[in-house]
């Protein structure tokens, strides 16, 4: 490692050495030099002295005479300098008749660094033979006797030829780096000298002009009407009579004509007066005036071959007809076809033009000097021909018994077996959520002819997910019945229905389940006596859909059959001490006076709205407040500026009010650590105006700590004991509130207005 590197070893890892190993000062050598004419400035200059940590050579002219300092090899002085030479070589060619040779021009590439040499041939289109590198590089030997040297730099130059591999090379010209580095070194380099002719390219030059003649022109330049009438479209009304064919009927139409290619497009409208756009009748193209089959295969070309002589590549020729005899002349439709009136013929279809736009009948007024358009009018439409098709329902086998109704119809819909569908929408919507189980139980008895029967206790479910039933029986004490499920859950058919039927039968619904409802349950005959609290508070809740529970019904009835006798029924049942009444004796009253179709269920609906008994709710407003402070303390919220600014944006009115649902989707939305239960619970207890609107500022101050912030409340389960369901309810058989009930109905109103309209009708007869 301490002596030098020798200088023809090349400059690759493993055969070069770090300068700056062992050196300690890496500082720059600064001497004093000249940038341009008078200006001295600091350069920085590699050092000179030569040792084991600089390289031997030098980067800059030296100011040494030549062999004091080490010359760089070759591969280094030379590196990427490429000496290029324009040259040619002739081919035989013996299929080709007039042309022996074929001439082919190369590029030579002679390389300083190491003397190898690359002939490469320029890639030239449509020339049919494999072109580009045709001898790699490499060193290349003198031909024989003189193979044990290799090519030079002075074996290259203009006129000279040169044997490559058997293949000799005429040099023609060289590029200017070339011809410079050559008189550099002393060679005398000539004038460029002309390659031959190619004979093979003439042939082919002249047998082209005579291998394509020119064609008949048989079309016309449209690109002027083309740039003229771009987007000018004339537009027709027009109606297609099909009524008299089997399920035909009278079609509205729309013909669109286009002026810059003279084609037609219709679009068939979906009724006359809306206009509104349907299917595509015949899309746009050329419309023939007659059309009689499909044009055979070629009928559209511009010209015909008569025939065609010869196979060699000189003789070859052939004979167009100029008459063009067998092509047929077919018409199209144009502008000048098209009128209010006209008819179109479009394929077999008779299209009648009934009205057009106003720029149609400006095109027609200025052109052709048109000025009467008055439509046409439409005819009538057959309304025993349109439309006619009668969809015929599928009639399915009676059903064998076997598996549910159901499965047995998907067989015979479908040869592959598969389950049927079920009610996914139902699913969504009567799926378990929370504490809503979305499941109605009732207490029922049996109605049997068996003594011992009559006294069980059954809890009949039904499942408003998919409007299944299931019976489970509460076995007593010493009753000889356990505990067990009396019916599996399954669909119940109503009764009274045929078992073999190809109509698919009847279910049980939840219209059908209400206290005094008798269900026939596996020919088992069940009478619903009594609800649990959640089955109550959910119809009441969704009265719109259970009529039993709908409390302004029944008492919409109840004021209808009051009517006549109001005065009679107060006289008899005015309390006389207090303001209530006995269940029973209520329940009695109605009964009376309504029809069989009043239940129980119905009375136990009025009882438990118009209930006497004090019930208190379990949670009051301060209570309420209590347990919201408490959870935005836990979760660590005061946020009620933003809150407030959401109000705002709610209210787009600035009446500083909105109702509750908004209420609700603004505090949802502000992302407040409240359960929907407690949400509710705050917007229930909050004061509401006469139209049920809620103040935001109210609702504010009732989330705001600084305004007699209650003590904190312990952890509680929101979603249970705040639940709706949860909230105690009177119960219905006690005492009824006779007041309240009397309010409610408002005879008094009613008997004043069926007294004025009585007396109105006297003075009419009158």
């Amino acid at each position: 490692m301490m002596s030098l590197r020798c200088s023809d070893l090349p400059f690759l890892p493993g055969c070069t050495f770090n300068s700056n190993i062992g050196r300690q000062n890496f500082h720059l050598n600064p001497t004093c030099g000249f940038i341009g004419k008078g200006n001295r400035t600091l350069i920085e200059k590699v050092s000179t002295k030569l040792n084991i940590f600089e390289p031997p050579y030098e980067n800059f002219k030296s100011n040494y005479s030549t062999g004091q300092s080490v010359e760089p090899p070759n591969w280094i002085k030379f590196d990427k300098q490429i000496l290029c030479f324009s040259a040619f070589f002739q081919e035989t060619l013996q299929e080709v008749r007039g042309s022996p040779f074929q001439v082919r021009n190369v590029k030579i590439y002679y390389f300083l660094e190491d003397g190898t040499i690359q002939v490469v041939e320029p890639k030239v289109q449509n020339s049919g033979i494999s072109q580009g590198t045709l001898i790699s590089r490499q060193r290349i030997r003198f031909p024989p006797p003189m193979d044990e040297n290799f090519y030079d730099l002075v074996d290259f130059n203009i006129g000279r030829e040169v044997e490559f591999h058997g293949r000799i090379f005429k040099i023609t010209n060289c590029d200017k780096f070339t011809r410079t580095f050559l008189n550099r070194c002393g060679i005398l380099v000539p004038d460029p000298i002309a390659g031959p002719t190619d004979s093979y390219i003439e042939l082919r030059s002249n047998e082209g002009n005579t291998f394509h003649p020119k064609k008949f022109k048989r079309s016309s330049d449209t690109l002027g009407k083309f740039l003229q009438n771009d987007g000018k479209v004339l537009r027709f009304k027009a109606y297609w009579d099909d009524q008299d064919t089997d399920y035909g009927y009278l079609h509205y139409l729309e013909l669109r004509y286009y002026l810059a290619d003279d084609t037609i497009a219709i679009r068939e409208l979906q009724s006359e007066s809306v206009g509104e756009p349907g299917f595509m009748f015949l899309r746009r193209a050329k419309l023939p005036k007659r059309c009689k089959e499909l044009p055979p295969v070629g009928s559209h070309v511009n010209y015909t071959v008569l025939n065609v002589l010869g196979s060699s590549l000189s003789n070859r020729r052939y004979i167009i007809d100029p008459l063009v005899c067998e092509r047929d002349n077919i018409e199209y439709y144009t502008e000048k076809d098209l009128s209010i009136g006209g008819v179109v013929h479009c394929y077999g279809r008779k299209l009648i033009l009934t009205d057009c736009d106003t720029f149609t009948k400006e095109y027609y007024t200025t052109k052709y000097g048109i000025s009467e358009f008055n439509p046409i009018p439409i005819p009538a439409k057959n309304r025993a021909s349109a439309y006619s098709v009668k969809h015929k329902k599928r009639e399915l086998p009676p059903w064998n018994g076997f598996g549910s109704y159901e499965d047995s119809a998907q067989n015979c819909l479908t040869v592959e077996p598969k389950a049927p569908h079920r009610d996914f929408k139902k699913f969504l919507l009567y799926d378990r959520t929370d504490l809503n189980s979305h499941i109605l139980r009732f207490k029922a008895k049996m109605i049997s002819t068996i003594s011992e029967n009559c006294s069980r206790c059954f809890v009949i479910s039904y499942f408003l997910v998919d409007d299944t039933i299931s019976v489970f029986e509460i076995g007593q004490r010493n009753s000889g019945f356990n505990t067990s499920t009396f019916a599996a859950k399954k669909q119940v058919k109503l009764p009274d229905q045929e078992s073999s039927s190809s109509t698919p039968p009847l279910y049980y619904t939840p219209q059908h389940m209400f206290i005094g409802a008798t269900l026939i349950i596996n020919e088992f005959k069940f009478v619903l006596v009594d609800a649990d609290e959640y089955a109550m508070r959910y119809m009441e809740l969704n009265c719109g859909q259970f009529p039993k529970a709908n409390l302004k019904r029944i008492m919409k009835n109840v004021r209808e059959k009051l009517a006549p006798i109001y005065k009679d029924f107060v006289a008899e049942n005015i309390p006389e001490e207090t303001s209530v009444m006995p269940y029973s004796q209520l329940w009695a009253k109605l009964c009376s006076v309504m029809d069989e179709d009043f239940t129980e269920h119905e009375m136990i609906t009025i009882a438990r709205e118009f209930s006497a008994s004090c019930c208190n709710p379990k949670e009051d407003r301060e209570k309420i407040r209590a347990i919201a402070l408490t959870e935005l303390k836990r979760y660590l919220w005061d946020d009620l500026d933003r809150l407030r600014e959401y109000f705002v944006h709610a209210d787009y009115l600035k009446t500083g009010k909105l109702t509750k649902k908004e209420c609700y989707t603004v505090l949802k939305g502000a992302r407040l650590p409240f359960d929907n239960e407690l949400l509710k619970k705050i917007l229930d207890v909050a004061n509401k105006d006469e139209e049920g609107k809620l103040t935001y500022d109210e609702i504010l101050q009732f989330l705001d700590r600084n305004i007699c912030a209650p003590p904190d409340e312990p952890p509680i389960n929101t979603k249970s004991n705040l639940w709706s369901f949860s909230e105690p309810r009177p119960e219905a058989g006690q005492l009824i509130d006779w007041c309240a009930f009397n309010k409610y109905l408002d005879l008094e109103s009613t008997f004043r207005d069926t007294i004025q309209q009585d007396t109105i009708k006297m003075l009419e007869k009158q």
